[in-house]
């Protein structure tokens, strides 16, 4: 039996460094991991794999930083091979790419701009062609901007903002639904902003929304194939996407607001990836799960 001094759980309000955060290098979208202060915790040192995914094949969009990333290490120490895709940040996707390969697993990346409907096929084409087969997609690549009036957002920042958090999330979903076999998942990434809208980031808020409902409903037509599909909902968490889209001032205090009055870092999404893609969520499909820390908005 453990004592007390032997125990292996921590205070999760002090797990990691709270607010007021050092001011940030200023980023431009999507951000860069090599600039935050401090470091985002990926699970570099944490994770630890007991084969819940061996044998598979994962892709997972947007996994050169961020909760990406984490989840693209989390699946590669379970034992699956991971491919995924990013916009420009190659230094970024380099590392991705060696924390996967150092995990003794296949990686393969994919540099793209998931607002095009023939580049999301194409990646899906490229995939099966170099692994196969697919058994998981995580839908996770984003774009957010934040405005400080309504009329502030643009006709291109709506379009762009749309066409990267939902319509691709059709178009991967669509192809993966052809190669996807019976126990094979899809994972959306959706937000609080889902529930609790920041005014904002009106439009990032309206797609987090309308992948909460995507989800509720490709769940009912993909479970004639056997095919599961849930989401999960994160409050703040330290992203480059952070740093590279909101206020200075926003991102000193970011996560404040939260019970643990901190911000979440990627490593502790990944989990709940690895669960919802794993056999051990076998009898859960259509369902949004929360990761925000007690917290309202962002």
């Amino acid at each position: 039996m453990n004592t007390k001094n032997e125990s292996l759980l921590c205070d999760p309000r002090k797990k990691y460094e709270t607010p007021d955060f050092e001011n940030q290098e200023d980023q431009s979208h999507p951000g860069s991991e090599r600039k935050m202060t401090p470091p985002a915790d990926h699970g570099e040192e944490s994770y630890e794999g007991t084969g819940k995914l061996k044998g598979c094949v994962a892709l997972i969009t947007g996994a050169d930083s961020g909760i990406g990333r984490a989840v693209a290490l989390a699946y590669a120490r379970e034992g699956a091979d991971v491919a995924f895709t990013y916009l420009e940040e190659d230094q970024d996707a380099q590392e991705t790419e060696r924390l996967i390969t150092e995990s003794g697993r296949r990686a393969k990346s994919y540099k793209m701009d998931q607002t095009s409907r023939n580049a999301c096929d194409e990646v899906l084409e490229s995939l099966i062609e170099e692994f196969g087969k697919i058994d998981i997609l995580v839908n996770n690549a984003a774009f957010q901007k934040t405005y400080e009036s309504f009329d502030d957002i643009t006709d291109e920042d709506i379009e762009r903002t749309f066409k990267t958090n939902i319509e691709a999330f059709f178009y991967f979903s669509r192809t993966a639904l052809k190669h996807l076999p019976p126990g094979g998942s899809i994972i959306n990434t959706t937000s609080i902003q889902a529930f609790s809208p920041s005014p904002s980031l009106a439009p990032y808020s309206a797609t987090k929304a309308a992948i909460a409902n995507f989800t509720l409903s490709l769940a009912q037509e993909a479970i004639k194939k056997g095919i599961r599909v849930n989401a999960v909902a994160p409050g703040p968490v330290w992203t480059p996407l952070i740093p590279a889209t909101l206020p200075l001032e926003d991102v000193k205090s970011f996560g404040k607001n939260t019970l643990f009055e901190r911000p979440a870092q990627p490593a502790e999404l990944a989990p709940i990836y690895v669960f919802l893609a794993s056999d051990a969520a076998s009898y859960i499909t259509a369902e949004i799960y929360g990761a925000t820390g007690g917290g309202k908005q962002l």
